[in-house]
């Protein structure tokens, strides 16, 4: 394999890695399955999930830097 498509495939491995995990975790603790109908209510059942996810996560963050500060 070429030295820059072994360089290119590790940076989607990169990204892939840090959104697989996100979505893996939604859908596995979660339990997200968008069985809606239409499409805005989709979008409306994912973005509360990216919001919660979010919101999860901060916490989490704040909690470490409260810890080692």
């Amino acid at each position: 394999m070429p030295k820059r498509t072994a360089k290119a495939n590790a940076a989607k491995s990169k990204v892939r890695a840090g959104v697989e995990h996100v979505f893996g975790w939604q859908k596995g603790a979660m339990r997200l399955a968008v069985r809606t109908i239409g499409i805005a209510r989709a979008r409306v059942k994912i973005d509360l999930a990216n919001l919660f996810t979010n919101m999860r996560r901060m916490s989490w963050l704040l909690s470490n830097a409260a810890t080692a500060a």
